[in-house]
């Protein structure tokens, strides 16, 4: 089953918006660079500060491509569908009830 968390939902009129490198913390991304650094064998690290940067540029290239949500958002449609797939149930089982009682005699 394919998500496109950027499509209209039918049930709730907004269109969820869109997130890449600019909704991650700033601080986040420099720990993250720290850390990729830092792990690195002791006669790289002599380059650790131009490398941190350089992999805090990647990441910050990397996350904008993605199509990101918000976790609220997330939640919101997550509801949204569970709500929808109640009523699904219980429509099949209403046309099945329907069903069964068309085939009755006399029916």
């Amino acid at each position: 089953m394919t998500h496109h968390f950027g499509a209209m939902h039918p049930l709730d009129n907004r269109r969820p918006r869109r997130y890449g490198a600019d909704m991650i913390d700033p601080k986040l991304l420099d720990d993250l660079a720290k850390r990729v650094a830092g792990s690195l064998p002791g006669s790289i690290q002599l380059l650790q500060q131009d490398l941190q940067k350089n992999l805090r540029s990647a990441l910050e290239s990397g996350l904008s491509h993605l199509d990101l949500v918000t976790r609220e958002e997330f939640d919101v449609q997550s509801g949204v569908l569970a709500r929808t797939r109640e009523k699904l149930e219980r429509l099949e089982k209403l046309v099945t009830e329907r069903e069964q009682a068309g085939k009755k005699p006399g029916g």
